[in-house]
């Protein structure tokens, strides 16, 4: 009995594939072709002397001659795997907003959801090395946004990427992770559980084959795809000089709008997001100064019956309003007047301050906001 045939494999993905695989054929190149010969079965069905018009002989050599088969071949498999996906600028589901980039990765390998890459989201990124301070902003920041509807795109570093990847995980608008290593090789590795959850609920993607390692000269690159996703960038917290700023850059480059919260002029993680404001970035105080500037209508939430969970949240609330006082308070002051921890606070904290009964000051302090006022 003769084996099973195994299935055609998808020979246009596979060229697709092919042309990102090649060493030495960088983006200039790679677009050059395309706007030669089109799809990338017509680059590899093209001869030497047409090639050669277009690229120079030391990238016809490589195209003609390096042997990628087994790399394709990875690659188809992995794609074939359950949440595991790639997408070439050809495809639908690839993200419309990366098209008017100056180097849109002609591939994404994506673990998770493909449809998040073409829904409303903005770039949060900030120093791995921040302050408690900071990561509890970021979260609380990316959670308030994403409870307005509005999905987050960071980098999965530690420190702020982590935060803001924390607090939109779960929310309908979900989050994207943009990494600087092969789909198949998650960094750091303290991150490692928030990616799997990351992959699960919302998407992890890059543009580098599988099996690429953390390398330095990979993470800036991967700021342009963050840049290029969103809407907008907010900048938690960041030193001068910091890949932050990099991508921060980028957007304002493209046409995207660049936010940053103010800090203490002592605090060196401040002084990113300074001169950012120097620069016509956005002083921001709240979520809600995002979406004003954004000019984003608040997706209204499913009515939510009179229940006992729903009194007892409007209790918690009062109780809230009852510990603040008149006077701002710290995030820790507010848990010790409250007896709540400061995990739930947060999650009754982000709707009292959308709908304005709270305001959430610089150097994390919380107070009441007198209705009228």
């Amino acid at each position: 009995m003769s084996p099973p045939v195994a299935a055609r494999p998808d020979l246009e993905l596979a060229s697709w594939l092919r042309l990102t695989l090649v060493p030495g054929v960088g983006g200039e190149a790679r677009r050059a072709l395309l706007k030669a010969f089109g799809p990338p079965q017509a680059i590899f069905a093209a001869s030497p002397r047409a090639l050669a018009q277009v690229v120079d002989a030391p990238i016809v050599e490589q195209l003609l001659h390096h042997d990628c088969a087994a790399a394709v071949d990875a690659a188809l498999v992995w794609a074939g795997e359950p949440g595991n996906h790639l997408l070439t600028l050809a495809d639908a589901e690839y993200p419309q907003r990366l098209l008017d980039a100056a180097d849109p990765p002609l591939l994404l390998y994506l673990k998770g959801r493909p449809e998040l890459l073409n829904r409303p989201l903005l770039a949060m990124v900030g120093s791995r090395n921040a302050t408690a301070q900071g990561e509890r902003d970021a979260e609380a920041f990316a959670r308030a946004l994403g409870e307005a509807g509005l999905g987050i795109v960071s980098g999965l570093a530690l420190g702020i990427d982590a935060a803001a990847h924390r607090g939109a995980l779960g929310s309908a608008a979900g989050t994207v992770a943009v990494i600087g290593t092969g789909a198949d090789r998650l960094y750091p590795a303290r991150n490692q559980g928030l990616a799997r959850g990351i992959a699960e609920q919302g998407a992890v993607i890059s543009e580098f084959p599988l099996g690429t390692p953390a390398m330095a000269h990979n993470f800036p690159r991967r700021n342009r795809i963050i840049a290029g996703l969103a809407l907008g960038c907010l900048v938690v917290e960041a030193a001068p000089r910091s890949g932050s700023l990099i991508t921060a850059r980028l957007a304002a480059e493209a046409g995207r709008e660049v936010f940053a919260i103010p800090g203490s002029i002592h605090s060196p993680m401040s002084r990113g997001c300074h001169q950012l404001i120097r620069q016509g970035a956005k002083l921001v105080e709240t979520a809600a100064d995002i979406l004003e500037e954004l000019r984003w209508e608040t997706r209204p939430a499913a009515p939510t019956p009179l229940n006992d969970t729903a009194e007892s949240g409007a209790c918690e609330e009062t109780r809230v309003l009852a510990s603040l006082g008149d006077a701002p308070c710290t995030l820790d002051t507010l848990s010790v007047r409250s007896g709540l921890t400061p995990g739930a606070l947060l999650a009754i904290l982000l709707p009292m301050e959308l709908a304005g009964r709270v305001a959430q000051l610089p150097g994390g302090l919380y107070q009441k906001q007198h209705q009228g006022s």
